[in-house]
């Protein structure tokens, strides 16, 4: 039957009319009509192999799920927006850790070479995941693509899509500037990730490389030793992010990241802390309350299962 239709999609225009309308449809579905627990009951199947148990969750990727589908705050809400998070780092740690924020707008016009700082920057939404657009030398960038993508994004709810991560859903889309941080060799700092289970830091994901073919994902304890398991991504090339095999040092401000981490983290069952280290200077991230969603194993599967005994879902609320 596959290959009748995709025959039909390739060689009719009228099959390819009337198929894109059914592909259409089923999307419109999933994303927009179908209950979450349903949506996240097909995709984690689809991503592991096998049901998953929401009723009584046991693996790390269970209890994230089950996150997603109980513990609901405004709390959740707020820090999940890159803007509107920088008040609660402001309170809880200090804003001598937030980088610099230069423009904020709801009009992708305002974003222009005029208005943009000569030094570099990066330009990104406040309510979607994924990165930004760098910017080293403004007047190299192709600025009207640049206003015509951030048009588009501000138009999507990042909540309408399979993940179901519904934090994302109230969030009011701005864009943002920030300064663009980089070492004393010109190098986009190393980014470290510490995942909180209910209120403590557990791991710490490191990622190197990123945005380039050579893109590994380490992860540690926060004694600095290697962690005997892998929790990778699938890129767009179809590779993972498997662990290097190579170590990276500890960094400098790792005590001062645990600190914070634990600081932030304390109203939540489970969350991921982002850091940057610019050269012995601690600048915050952001804040995950689902990494990867919750789809994607740690191998081998044993660790998910002991890493899922750890997370507590006890400590939760829904508002």
């Amino acid at each position: 039957m596959k290959k009748i239709l995709k025959k039909l999609y390739n060689k009719t225009s009228v099959g390819r009319i009337l198929i894109q309308k059914v592909i259409d449809l089923n999307v419109f579905y999933w994303t927009r009509i179908a209950a979450d627990q349903r949506v996240i009951k097909r995709v984690y199947k689809e991503s592991f192999g096998r049901p998953i148990d929401l009723e009584h969750p046991k693996t790390l990727n269970e209890k994230i799920n089950w996150l997603k589908l109980n513990d609901r705050t405004s709390l959740h809400t707020m820090c999940a927006d890159k803007y509107a998070v920088r008040a609660y780092i402001e309170k809880n740690i200090g804003s001598e850790y937030l980088v610099p924020l230069l423009i904020h707008t709801q009009d992708p016009t305002k974003i222009t070479k005029k208005n943009l700082p000569d030094s570099p920057c990066i330009i990104k939404t406040n309510h979607d995941s994924g990165g930004g657009y760098f910017v080293i030398n403004k007047e190299e960038i192709d600025i009207f693509k640049i206003q015509s993508d951030l048009k588009i994004r501000l138009e999507k709810n990042y909540a309408h899509n399979i993940t179901r991560e519904w934090q994302y859903k109230n969030i009011p889309p701005l864009i943002i500037v920030e300064s663009l941080l980089q070492t004393r060799e010109g190098d986009i700092p190393m980014d470290y990730k510490l995942h909180c289970f209910n209120g403590k830091v557990r791991m710490i994901q490191v990622d190197i490389g990123r945005g380039t073919k050579d893109h590994y994902r380490n992860w540690y304890s926060i004694d600095w030793k290697r962690e005997p398991y892998k929790w990778s991504s699938k890129k767009e090339n179809g590779k993972y992010t498997d662990p290097a095999n190579f170590e990276v040092p500890a960094p400098k401000t790792l005590t001062k990241m645990i600190e914070l981490s634990k600081v932030l983290a304390k109203p939540f069952c489970y969350v991921r802390v982002d850091w940057y280290d610019v050269d012995g200077k601690l600048y915050f991230g952001e804040l995950t309350f689902h990494h990867d969603s919750g789809f994607a194993p740690i191998l081998p599967s044993e660790w998910d299962l002991a890493l899922g005994s750890e997370l507590l879902l006890a400590k939760t609320q829904s508002q």
